[in-house]
């Protein structure tokens, strides 16, 4: 598949670019590639900068307010300075490497209801920036994302909406400013237990955090609260593992062994005081190369510092 984007923002006659991407389809640690066709408008133009970058929406969350923007998380300089002469053709390979916590926005070529995902170009002429608009980027699942997500669909949860929230998720290697979460309406197996499940994957080369956050429903005498698991995994287990019996395993250890805990915060942004992770100890022993799962409590914190529009 082929997108392409038309660009000439700084007025008639001038410059215009033409991005092609030759797949729009990639995944978390893979590259997109691609190239930029520049052509010269009516007069010689100094091109002093051709970048690409990936953007996405994020929610924002501060004091009592909350609003989306569309945020720049990595960006890749194509060319430096060059000379286009009128009517020029100029093209520009390009390969951005795609970071390895970059939100999933497709799953079995359905688009998870309330992600975007898009390359944009900027060509920097006198010091005037045309960002232009974005093409869209599909993000597929890695292996053990699908795996954990097929699990989840085998237990009778329901997808409810995605999104991704501004913030660092306490206690794991989270280096991008924003996590995304995909929830999940509960399954009658578990609905006496949870209303819904959030889950957070934050992925490096070498495997997967696993983040669950429970709406635990309230009893008689006590009210409803949210629970927290952290759990790692590696992408070699991807294959050799009962996921369905693994994430069963997290959904009811988070739930009951540490129901008591209680989040303290905002909203997803979960405002907490130091690292309040507990060790699960070896109890959890469900795979091969899997981690002893680590229950957070107050996990998420904000941090809303650097967001660009």
């Amino acid at each position: 598949m082929v997108f392409k984007k038309m660009l000439s923002a700084f007025g008639v006659g001038g410059p215009s670019v033409d991005t092609v991407l030759t797949n729009p389809n990639t995944r978390p640690g893979l590259t997109l590639d691609g190239q930029v066709n520049l052509v010269g408008g009516d007069a010689p133009a100094n091109v002093e900068q051709v970048v690409v970058s990936l953007v996405t929406r994020v929610e924002i969350e501060g004091g009592d307010t909350e609003y989306a923007g569309v945020m720049e998380f990595h960006r890749l300089p194509v060319s430096g300075p060059l000379q286009l002469a009128p009517k020029q053709q100029l093209s520009l390979p390009f390969q951005l490497p795609v970071p390895w916590e970059t939100p999933i926005t497709d799953v079995y070529g359905q688009r998870l209801r309330g992600m975007t995902m898009g390359l944009r170009t900027e060509l920097a002429i006198a010091r005037a920036v045309d960002k232009g608009d974005l093409d869209q980027v599909n993000v597929h699942p890695l292996p053990v994302h699908e795996r954990i997500l097929e699990a989840f669909q085998r237990l009778g949860f329901r997808f409810k909406h995605a999104d991704l929230e501004r913030g660092h998720i306490r206690g794991t290697q989270q280096t991008l400013p924003f996590y995304q979460e995909i929830e999940f309406f509960a399954s009658p197996q578990y609905a006496g237990t949870i209303t819904e499940v959030e889950l957070t994957f934050v992925t490096s080369p070498h495997g997967v955090e696993v983040i669950l956050e429970c709406d635990k429903r309230g009893g008689f005498l006590t009210a409803g609260h949210d629970v927290f698991g952290l759990y790692r995994v590696s992408h070699a287990d991807a294959d050799r593992t009962d996921w369905a019996q693994v994430v069963d395993g997290w959904l009811r250890e988070t739930t009951s062994r540490y129901g008591s805990l209680r989040a303290q915060g905002l909203g997803g942004h979960r405002r907490g005081h130091g690292m309040g992770g507990v060790a699960a100890g070896a109890a959890l022993g469900l795979a091969g190369g899997m981690i002893a799962g680590e229950m957070v409590e107050d996990a998420f914190e904000g941090d809303f510092g650097g967001f660009e529009e």
